[in-house]
């Protein structure tokens, strides 16, 4: 038999795959930036802080509780690993997950309408899967930030048409926040107008082309607001200066949940009751895990609790406002920029509901309300936003552009 010669690995082929082991060895042990290190600390403390917060804001439940606080701690040990998991993606591989998300986030909102669909607090925005409920419009956010970011890149050149600038995003966002509107869930369709006018900002379109889909944006919501009794009520409802003794039928009805809250934050004052100790969790605060656990927080921690909360989103907000000003990259600069104003935005209307700035709207707190879905969906959208810091030069890293 003859013998087929075999290449020799020559010295130069030698020295390549050496040359080329030791890149990748170097990208492995290449230090995060310090955005990286920010998003992520102040993600993984605000999960940890909100675990705690919810296992003390049921515990006066005589049931329930360790179920309840055993699935919000399931979705965390699922969310954080998908976070760093995610972290690790090609920024390509995000692009092509732009349609996919969008069109399967929005197929799952449209479960809601089905015999799947749950009502709750007058929203029907939920789906029941058997072992627990999945609120999909929650993953409407993400996939819409990074759908209307890829769209926009395609289009990076013709951003100066307004005909460019519109189709297809406009109608597509109409119609996806569409879906979650007609489950009657006024604040999510809020966070998702807010999502659309951040991306549309941070792509540079010229102003008079942004300032359009504002108004659309600000006439949509006055309208839907306009259109029912119950949230005109709630918008024009001045409860922080209801008297129960003077005023009961408001107190009882539309009231009630407000003051509440109002009371809880007033009791804590600067140190708080102490954890585990509030008093309002004991049936007086019915959405005390879910839309008011900052109420909770300021009634058992206090004023220094809740200054703690808000430097941890702070931090977070810097981290991901870094990637925004460092990026030249339209699609991370665009991605990054709704993600950061979901999530930053979403934290200061829950907390302006609670302190009586804003109407109750059932916006939950991010990374700390009960809700596995809410948690799940801003840890993955976290793990996007790392992605996207990787990104960043290190020449650049942990310094403010001007």
């Amino acid at each position: 038999m003859t013998q087929v010669a075999r290449p020799k690995r020559t010295e130069s082929t030698t020295g390549s795959a050496g040359l080329a082991a030791r890149v990748s060895l170097g990208r492995l042990l290449t230090p995060p930036s310090t955005e990286f290190v920010l998003i992520a600390s102040a993600a993984l403390l605000l999960t940890i802080f909100g675990l705690v917060m919810v296992v003390s804001a049921t515990a006066a439940i005589e049931s329930g509780t360790m179920d309840t606080a055993i699935k919000q701690g399931l979705f965390a040990l699922v969310g954080i690993p998908m976070m760093f998991l995610v972290s690790r993606m090609p920024i390509a591989w995000l692009k092509r997950l732009a349609w996919p998300a969008l069109i399967g986030a929005t197929l799952l909102q449209l479960l809601v309408f089905t015999p799947l669909g749950v009502n709750s607090y007058g929203n029907r925005n939920w789906i029941d899967i058997g072992v627990t409920q999945l609120q999909p419009s929650e993953f409407l956010k993400l996939a819409l930030a990074l759908w209307i970011a890829y769209v926009l890149l395609r289009k990076k050149t013709l951003l100066a048409n307004w005909k460019h600038v519109f189709i297809p995003v406009i109608p597509v966002s109409v119609l996806v926040i569409g879906t979650v509107i007609a489950g009657d869930d006024l604040g999510t369709a809020m966070v998702l107008v807010l999502v659309l006018l951040a991306c549309l900002f941070f792509s540079g379109v010229k102003l008079r082309l942004f300032i359009i889909p504002l108004l659309l944006g600000i006439t949509a919501v006055l309208f839907y607001a306009l259109s029912s009794d119950n949230r005109m009520r709630r918008i024009t409802a001045l409860c922080a200066n209801v008297d129960p003794a003077v005023d009961r039928t408001t107190y009882d009805t539309i009231c009630y949940q407000a003051i509440h809250g109002f009371w809880g934050m007033a009791t804590g004052g600067v140190f708080g009751l102490g954890l585990g100790n509030s008093q309002e969790k004991y049936g007086w605060l019915p959405a005390a895990a879910n839309d008011y656990i900052f109420a909770i927080v300021g009634e058992e921690l206090g004023l220094i609790g809740c200054i703690v909360v808000m430097a941890l989103f702070t931090v977070f907000a810097v981290g991901a406002f870094h990637i925004i000003r460092k990026t030249d990259d339209p699609f991370i600069r665009v991605a990054a920029g709704g993600i950061t104003v979901w999530i930053i935005g979403q934290a200061l209307i829950n907390i302006g509901v609670v302190i009586g700035v804003f109407p109750v709207m059932g916006v939950p707190l991010p990374f700390m309300s009960q809700g596995g879905t809410a948690l799940l969906s801003v840890l993955l959208a976290c793990g996007v936003l790392l992605a996207l810091a990787r990104t960043i030069p290190a020449d650049g890293r942990g310094k403010v552009t001007r």
